[in-house]
């Protein structure tokens, strides 16, 4: 058996990789890992969302940590990801657990690790879980467990909510006060994933009218991806121009995600709720420090920042690049494309639920329409439009093979545009002289070789992505 950890833990299919069998053997690894960070008390948050046995597949995670002498805290019921990150904090805890697959298909389960600081683990410690597991493995160690009765008993798991402290540190973050008064009619869409309900219990002692859909338990999420892309939208765009609704708010499968939609139905992506965020932070807020955005993160980013005489450092793909530059440096906001994004003030963790409530206070500042500060934001440091597309891979492809591959091939423009320069921080990225820019990298989590673009016009994006496909394929 080999099971590896990605960037943010370990993801795999149901039935075939993911096991209670195997889940036990990783969960008696974090419980080794757990008493080595902290001998003298150990203590862990464990979390699940609305997927196909999350819930189970949580017991035995606490059942192991009790086993082993683990104090552990047991979420009630599912919970956002961010949540249970807080709670780690918030109770001081070794290390955290949420079994979740993210924004996977509904055949995948996973289990994100999650540490002191209340972000993901570093990579080298994932390395380390890693290097137990199998030391584990060769000398035939398996899991020390207790039955859950026992445990709950002796005081060892203790069932809470962890909803309620998250609730109040983000009511530090935000206004709500100032959102209430925008008395904005908002629909939330929570994909059937742990973030549903959510911003309608934040925003109900205000006048803020919500209306929750897809908000019911359905671990097979009605056949889509908990994914807040345009895509897998329909819904709450319809639900949105009937009803005459101000915005659409949706969270990703463990809600670390956003994405929304505006009046007419039409889909904000990430990179322009990152920009209007950052924006308002800035110039409404007084507030400074260094921004951080991934490499496949709209360029507006740099423009607005620039502006201000803010620096911007560009990361590979993954929020634990973010985090890592969060715990050690002043950094006023980081985000990612996929809509993982945080701020000053709260822990180094992408949180849907926070940029939600924050895109919401834009607008109540503003007393404007989503669409119109759009329109506004990319007046001022636009043109910026923005697509991305997935080349399903028939074999593996080794980053430094293709990476090598594509830049033998670089022509000296694109699309009769000229290749001012080339980076390697996270595949390959193509900037070119008119602004615009090409970005070829392999996923981290799928079997997937990624095209992205941004350009002044939808016609340079399409140019651009064909360009980047046939290179692509060729990979």
């Amino acid at each position: 058996m080999t099971i590896k950890f990605g960037t943010d833990g370990w993801r795999a299919v149901i039935s075939e990789t993911f096991t209670f069998h195997n889940l036990r053997l990783v969960a008696q690894a974090i419980a080794d890992f757990t008493k080595q960070e902290d001998s003298a008390s150990p203590s862990v948050v464990v979390g699940f969302d609305t997927r196909f046995l999350s819930d189970r597949y949580a017991a035995e995670v606490a059942r192991v940590m009790a086993g082993n002498g683990i104090k552990t805290w047991l979420a009630r019921a599912d919970t956002p990801t961010p949540a249970v990150s807080y709670t780690i904090v918030d109770k001081q805890a070794t290390t955290g657990v949420m079994i979740t697959a993210s924004h996977n298909p509904p055949r995948y389960n996973g289990v994100k690790l999650k540490g002191h600081f209340g972000g993901s683990v570093t990579v080298q410690q994932g390395k380390r879980i890693e290097r137990i597991l199998e030391n584990n493995l060769e000398n035939a160690k398996g899991p020390n467990m207790m039955e859950m009765e026992q445990a709950l008993a002796e005081g060892l798991v203790t069932r809470f909510d962890p909803s309620w402290a998250y609730y109040e540190h983000l009511s530090s973050l935000v206004d709500l006060d100032l959102i209430s008064s925008g008395e904005l009619r908002v629909v939330a869409d929570g994909m059937w994933s742990a973030g549903r309900g959510v911003f309608g219990e934040m925003l109900s002692r205000g006048r803020t009218t919500v209306h929750n859909i897809r908000h019911e338990m359905n671990p097979g999420f009605g056949g889509i991806h908990p994914e807040p892309i345009a895509k897998y939208l329909g819904l709450l765009s319809s639900t949105i121009q009937a009803g005459h609704w101000d915005v659409g708010l949706a969270t990703d499968g463990d809600a670390d995600r956003i994405g929304a939609v505006d009046k007419f139905g039409e889909f904000v992506d990430p990179h322009r709720i990152y920009a209007l965020i950052m924006r308002y932070l800035i110039e409404k807020r007084g507030m400074t420090g260094k921004i951080v955005r991934t490499v496949s993160t709209t360029r507006m980013i740099d423009r607005i920042a620039a502006q201000h005489g803010l620096e911007v450092i560009e990361t590979p793909v993954g929020f634990n690049y973010i985090a890592d530059l969060m715990m050690k440096d002043d950094v006023l906001m980081g985000g990612e494309e996929s809509g993982g994004m945080s701020i000053k003030g709260h822990i180094p963790e992408g949180d849907g639920i926070l940029m939600g409530l924050l895109l919401l206070e834009v607008m109540a500042d503003a007393g404007k329409p989503l669409h119109q500060l759009v329109a506004e934001l990319l007046d001022e440091y636009g043109p910026a439009q923005y697509k991305r597309t997935d080349m399903p891979l028939k074999q593996p492809v080794a980053k430094a093979d293709m990476v090598k591959l594509l830049l033998d091939a670089a022509p000296d423009a694109i699309a009769k545009v000229a290749i001012e320069r080339i980076e390697t921080t996270d595949g390959v990225k193509y900037y070119l002289a008119d602004g615009s820019w090409l970005l070829i990298r392999p996923s981290g989590t799928e079997s997937v070789l990624r095209v992205y673009a941004e350009a002044p016009s939808d016609e340079r994006v399409a140019a651009l992505l064909s360009f980047g496909e046939q290179m692509a394929a060729r990979a």
